[in-house]
């Protein structure tokens, strides 16, 4: 219907920033705020800009809801009825305001369950935009924005990119942790590690399962497939984080694409509040 409208123009990447609300069907529509907003011919978050989710970030951070877990929600039928927003569940919030929507439902013995996601690109990259502006000072927050994540990654250099992740916690004073009053340290630091990752447009799958179990995070970038496990470890490192990726074999679902695959496991210090192990395997 809009053909005069698009000439010139991606239209599976139109589809990939604004399409994807859906429910319960398999038809997805269109945000119609951005499609009216698109007359600039310009890819930008058009619906987000027009409103501040401070609430919903400071609800997010107030109960200690890791960004990964964004992704992959379930919710009940409470979703469609929740009305208090003080007692409101976390995913009933975001299915509500706009920021996730129905991607799948299963009928659980007459109990229906709904598994959520973002509906699109414009949602996911910034929404985890506003999160690292909320999980990172000023300071730290700058170096994020400056991210070189996709010149490291296609160089595959991961040295850089341990470096920059060490240097952008490095950046987060220790009276910060206290005034934010965050406790749970590897769920903090991969929050930061995925939000960075989407804030600048990444695919990722976060909790990728298989029949083994779930993997952390996978990036898909460069022609290849980046494999994270994230781990807290209190003491020295141990390497756990990249013997769970080989032993759980995360990997072999990837296999058949003909990709290259990159296993890496990132280990973090409770009493260094950093990276304490960064380790990088071609699978």
């Amino acid at each position: 219907m809009f053909a005069p409208e698009l000439p010139g123009l991606d239209r599976d990447e139109i589809r990939r920033w604004y399409n994807g609300y859906g429910w319960l069907g398999e038809e997805k529509v269109y945000n119609p705020f951005d499609i009216l907003l698109f007359d600039s011919r310009r890819f930008k978050a058009h619906w987000f800009e027009t409103g501040s989710p401070k609430f919903l970030i400071d609800t997010l951070l107030r109960r200690g809801v890791p960004t990964l877990d964004l992704e992959g929600m379930v919710g009940t039928e409470a979703l469609l009825s929740a009305f208090d927003v003080d007692e409101m569940s976390v995913e009933a919030l975001l299915f509500q305001t706009g920021y996730l929507t129905i991607v799948d439902e299963e009928d659980r013995g007459g109990r229906i369950r709904y598994r959520l996601g973002y509906p699109n690109q414009e949602v996911r990259q910034s929404l985890n935009e506003r999160l690292l502006m909320a999980l990172l000072p000023d300071a730290a927050r700058r170096r994020a924005d400056d991210a070189p994540l996709r010149e490291l990654l296609a160089a595959n250099d991961f040295e850089g990119l341990e470096a920059f992740f060490r240097s952008l916690f490095a950046g987060v004073p220790h009276q910060w942790h206290v005034n934010n009053n965050i406790q749970d340290y590897e769920g903090y630091y991969a929050s930061v590690i995925y939000s960075c990752f989407a804030a600048h447009g990444f695919d990722l799958i976060p909790e990728d399962s298989s029949s083994a179990g779930r993997s952390d995070m996978v990036v898909r970038c460069n022609d290849g497939i980046y494999l994270f496990e994230f781990k807290l470890l209190k003491d020295t490192p141990e390497g756990k984080a990249l013997a769970q990726i080989k032993d759980k074999g995360y990997a072999e679902k990837y296999r058949h694409l003909g990709q290259p695959i990159h296993l890496i496991g990132v280990e973090f210090s409770k009493a260094e509040r950093n990276i304490a192990a960064f380790e990088v395997e071609r699978a």
